[in-house]
């Protein structure tokens, strides 16, 4: 029969438990795009629903290495949470506020030779 886990770490070390707890927290802190959504109890069709996009939609964006910081922004704020985006140095952390707005290049023009 298998045991609770409350009762098998009650028998762990103090030190055991803290470094358990540590590991956790760290999991805890770093997620996949569909692991948060899962950890937030969300389907990807009840997402899809609150994004007004379908369900293979939020599939693809799930298996994406990369998009648009504007679009990953959107998903979180769908799921109910604020992206903030931070830079992180050996001497400190900044959190960048914003980007700018992407947008088509400008053309150059030559001027005339005069």
């Amino acid at each position: 029969m298998a045991k609770k886990f409350s009762t098998l770490r009650s028998k762990m070390s103090r030190e055991s438990r803290a470094r358990s707890q540590e590991r956790a927290d760290r999991y805890r802190a770093e997620m996949a795009l569909d692991e948060l959504r899962e950890a937030r109890q969300l389907t990807q069709n009840a997402l899809a629903e609150i994004l007004n996009v379908n369900q293979s939609a939020i599939s693809k964006l799930e298996r994406r290495t990369d998009m648009y910081v504007s679009t990953l922004r959107h998903i979180v704020k769908g799921m109910g949470g604020e992206l903030r985006i931070e830079a992180v140095f050996p001497d400190g952390k900044v959190v960048i506020k914003r980007f700018r707005s992407v947008s088509k290049p400008r053309r150059r023009t030559r001027k005339a030779a005069g």
